[in-house]
């Protein structure tokens, strides 16, 4: 490679040429002409390239086509290279600023006509709103430029090269430069020119930018333009008809603040916009206008003078197909199912997506914390040496990068605070980029996770903190240690708001805890909720061996450096499926609280200024799950932080049955988010009458045997069970295991003290040592007792001290089978358990099971800690919907309290199983699956998976909680199951 193309590539200059200065996104109605659609396209291995393809008269029919915007590792089946997914670790060596001679680069050309009238333009603009990594450009043979910064606009001059007629433009992208160094972002590596391409016309007299402060204080509204423009757009109008105001500006100098009297405020859950002009008599430029005031007083955040709440998520811009590129339809699709999950927050992580986005969020409403493009994550593998946010020789690049995050994205309403970038460490250019900041936009604070001592920042961040740290951190007068911090930092960073930028690793089956940071923020007024990491699966659509469609992650396409699954790790999956863990957000962060008090129910309003204007408020009894009677309750109007008592209605309990009563508030109409009637938040109360729970009848007269037996609907053969109900079944067998979730593969240091291992050892890795996974049973006895047939065994891995001791005893009970098992295990356990449990297997035969019904909690799967979401009732499902098809498989599909449960085959039932409380009222839960644990943990992807001819049902006495080790806290001590003696009593009857 030539030294002047490698000094061209490494050079960590942002922009070479007739670059134009970073201004607004504005939606105007000068001329503009779309180059979107497809493009000539040719990729070489390296960036030694000869530039003969910039000729105007160059033969370019042997390329390629390719679409643009796209990512050329998305198009042509792999011809044009794979993606690569890594987390931390740069996929090159840490040489900065270079990058190796092996750098993908793609050559981009396409013809345009220049519209008729264009050459009256003053100035002819060539934009460029998202080009990963580096890119030249060239039009008609001329060189214009070059610029770097993946999620950022850039803007040429093309006017003195744009002719009449037939024009040709020419993009060169590199995959790789010095400016990868500052984005070494948590998401996959996709180079191309993946955002739109735009020709603008400006006109003589147009209006360069515009910035509308606006502000708001008790109905009044303010709003303070800046109108960059040359004195030939003057007179400038500013009008907001629906406020009968217009504005007439001369001249530059008049330019002056505008006092609305009577305005309506925006925030998040009123997304109040009002349509602006600004315009000359050349150009008119349309914005949306919300006016709402930010300012940090003390240690609270506030918007228009109440505190803000983030029930947030991080958001990347991911797609299964299409990658980073924007999709307008399904972004509001995105945003609007947000809305729905009572998500109120997005902190775009960690670069400013689509501009587009940010309109939608406006619009629908949503706070927006606003991240730079820049992270340096994988300098931390070096001890941060040569780390580009403390090296003089990059402060260009990351002045750049936030000048052109806050000059685009200005006008939002929606956006609250800015934020320098991530996992970047700290020095001197974050201070810098944070100075700019102040000086350029000082009504925003500035966020920044690794200022941990508060230098340069205004809010104080952190992620991944556990619960008690984040306690500590919250409670007034605490002296505990601040990560990071001196006695005196840390004192002075308790001074301020904080918010978790990131917390409830949301990777696969999981997070739990949700609800012990929520109850946090309500106690301790400093803090102010935080960004579940993350939103979305990153998962790219593949085709497994046998022709079926998956979801890929790293390592999937062949890359030597990557980090495995570690991107999937949404709330929702990379098909666009709510994952359990979403449900149990929106049930933890409900907007409204329901509090039972005898008969009558205290209703809070938690919003920050919505009323409760636009909900109804429901009612309705069941009885074991059957619903007997439901009406609608009279509630007061109330005030965002208000609280009201109403009565509640007179209820019948029923006799011989669990009485249960679910409170809801629903939309009261249709919004652009959601129908009404959807469900905003709700609760439930157990009215049941207590029943004593069957005595367990005491039996004598054990005598020894192994044959043949039959009780009830039970057959069994030398002790073990062949038949019930009709139907082979074998079972039950102990079952201590299951297919480790990703947090119990992690091995991130944050215990909580839940297990006894030493940080850095999975509890996974654990479970597999202790032989959890291959467990063997020996039979002890086998004796027989009239309607009863009793077995004791001992089980433990074949290589393992350890043991179990499983005693099973059928018995006719009041003419029903029933079932006890005791379960206790040896001494010397000495880590946690992923479940205490037994397993039957189903064999599909002629009727296969392919159903249940229960009586328990549900709909979905749920956990110790993840139980929010959860509520008692009647459910039915398929084997296939009771399980969560994660991108890797691993445990999932366990309902807990169950009280009844019919398997069925289509709709036949087949058994029922009553599950009886143990002593201390505590009663198991079920899965029900076509695969087994072990079957799951040995598969890396879902098509891997074998073929089942069984159903196999776990009726669990206990399970482990789920946590969020996999970047974050491990499960709660509370939660976390301990090796103990349980019970499990279950009562079978055939099917109807």
């Amino acid at each position: 490679m030539s030294s002047e193309l490698t000094a061209y590539v490494s050079d960590p200059a942002p922009w070479h040429g007739a670059l134009r200065p970073a201004r607004s996104w504005l939606h105007s109605d000068a001329p503009a002409l779309s180059l979107n659609g497809s493009w000539r396209f040719r990729l070489s291995a390296t960036a030694a390239v000869a530039a003969d393809f910039t000729a105007e008269d160059f033969d370019d029919r042997g390329w390629d086509s390719i679409p643009v915007p796209a990512h050329w590792v998305l198009e042509g089946d792999g011809a044009h290279g794979r993606p690569a997914y890594t987390n931390i670790q740069f996929p090159f060596p840490i040489d900065p600023p270079h990058v190796p001679d092996e750098n993908p680069t793609g050559d981009y050309r396409r013809h345009f006509d220049l519209p008729a009238g264009w050459p009256d333009a003053e100035r002819v603009l060539l934009r460029f709103d998202g080009v990963e990594s580096l890119f030249k450009v060239w039009v008609n043979g001329v060189e214009i430029g070059s610029a770097s910064g993946s999620r950022l606009a850039h803007e040429f001059d093309v006017t003195s090269v744009v002719r009449p007629g037939d024009n040709v433009v020419a993009v060169r992208v590199h995959q790789w430069s010095a400016a990868s160094y500052l984005e070494d972002q948590d998401q996959w590596w996709l180079p191309g020119i993946f955002r739109d391409v735009t020709l603008l016309a400006r006109p003589a007299g147009g209006i360069e930018d515009v910035w509308l402060r606006t502000g708001y204080d008790n109905g009044r509204g303010r709003v303070e333009a800046e109108v960059t423009a040359g004195p030939a757009a003057f007179p400038v109008t500013l009008r907001i008809p629906e406020l009968g105001v217009e504005r007439v500006w001369e001249t530059a100098g008049d330019v002056a603040p505008v006092d609305v009297p009577e305005v309506e405020p925006w925030s998040a859950e009123v997304p109040r916009l009002y349509d602006v002009t600004v315009s000359s008599a050349a150009e008119s430029i349309t914005l949306r206008a919300g006016f709402r005031t930010v300012e940090i007083r003390g240690d609270q955040f506030l918007v228009n003078g109440r505190k803000v709440v983030f029930h947030g998520m991080n958001r990347h811009e991911a797609h299964p197909a299409r990658g980073r590129v924007f999709d307008e339809a399904h972004a509001r699709a995105d945003l609007a199912r947000m809305k729905r999950f009572n998500v109120n927050a997005i902190r775009t992580s960690h670069y400013p997506p689509h501009p587009r986005l940010l309109d939608l969020a406006d619009e629908l409403g949503f706070w927006v914390v606003l991240e730079c493009d820049l992270e340096t994550h994988g300098f931390e593998k070096v001890g941060w040496t040569g780390n580009p946010t403390d090296d003089p020789a990059w402060r260009a690049a990351c002045l750049d990068r936030i000048e052109r995050t806050v000059e685009r994205d200005k006008n939002h309403p929606g956006v609250v605070m800015w934020s320098l970038g991530n996992e970047a460490g700290t020095g001197a250019n974050l201070a810098a980029m944070a100075a700019w900041v102040h000086a350029r936009d000082p009504e925003r604070p500035v966020h920044y996770e690794g200022d941990y001592t508060g230098e340069y920042t205004d809010v104080y961040s952190r992620m991944y903190a556990t619960v008690p740290e984040t306690e500590q951190i919250g409670t007034d007068g605490s002296t505990a240690p601040l990560l990071g911090c001196t006695p005196a930092q840390g004192a002075r960073q308790r001074t301020r708001p904080f918010l978790l930028c990131e917390y409830a690793h949301a990777m696969g089956n999981g997070p739990g805890a949700l609800d012990q940071y929520e109850e946090l923020v309500h106690r301790h007024p400093r803090l102010h909720g935080g960004f579940v990491w993350e939103w979305r699966d990153h998962g790219i659509l593949a085709t497994a061996p046998d022709g079926r469609p998956y979801y890929a992650y790293g390592g999937d396409f062949g890359e030597v450096v990557h980090d495995g699954n570690f991107v999937m790790d949404g709330m929702v999956l990379s098909d666009d499926v709510p994952t359990p863990g979403l449900h149990e957000f929106k049930a933890v962060v409900q907007p409204i609280r329901f509090a039972f008090d005898g008969d009558k129910l205290d209703i809070t309003n938690l919003r920050h200024s919505a009323d409760t204007s636009d909900l109804r408020f429901r009612w309705r009894v069941e009885f074991d799950g059957i619903p007997v009677e439901a009406g609608e309750l009279d509630t007061p109007l109330l005030a965002a932080g208000e609280s009201g008592r109403v009565p509640l209605p007179a209820l019948a309990v029923a006799a011989d049955a669990e009485t249960w009563l679910t409170v809801e508030a629903v939309l009261a109409t249709d919004t652009a988010w959601a129908p009404a009637g959807h469900e905003v938040a709700t609760a439930q109360l157990d009215r049941s009458v207590r029943r004593p729970v069957p005595a367990v009848r005491p039996r004598t007269g054990w005598r020894p045997g192994e044959g043949a037996r039959t009780l009830g609907i039970a057959e069994f053969t030398g002790g073990s069970l062949t038949r019930l109900a009709g139907r082979p079944v074998t079972g039950p067998r102990l079952e201590l295991f299951r297919a480790p979730t990703d947090n119990d593969e992690g091995t991130a240091d944050r215990l909580e003290g839940s297990d006894a291992s030493a940080a850095g050892v999975s509890s996974a890795e654990l479970w597999r040592r202790d032989g959890l996974d291959r467990l063997t049973a020996r039979r002890i006895s086998v004796a027989h007792a009239t309607d009863a047939l009793r077995t004791v065994d001992r089980v433990s891995a074949a290589d393992s001290a350890l043991s179990v001791t499983v005693e099973s005893v059928w018995s006719v009970e009041d003419g029903e089978l029933e079932l006890r098992v005791d379960i206790e295990p040896s001494r010397g356990w000495a880590t946690v358990w992923p479940r205490i449990g037994i397993r039957f297997e189903l064999p599909d035969g002629t009727a296969p099971v392919d159903g249940a019904e229960w009586f328990g909690l549900g709909p979905l799967e749920s956990y110790p800690d993840s139980l929010r979401a959860a509520r008692t009732g009647r459910f039915s499902a398929t084997v296939r919907d009771l399980s969560v098809d994660y991108a890797r498989p691993q445990e999932t599909g366990h309902r807990s309290r169950l009280r009844r449960l019919t398997l069925t085959s289509g709709d036949t039932e087949v058994l029922h199983i009553d599950a009886l409380p143990d002593t201390r009222g505590r009663r198991p839960g079920f899965t029900l699956a076509r695969h087994t644990p072990q079957q799951l943990d040995r598969a890396a992807h879902p098509y891997e998976l074998p073929e089942s001819a069984t159903s196999h049902l776990i009726i669990d006495a206990a399970q482990h909680g789920l946590g969020s080790r996999a970047c974050g806290p491990d499960v709660w001590p509370e939660f976390a199951l301990r090796p103990e003696a349980r019970t499990l009593r279950l009562r079978f009857t055939a099917g109807a």
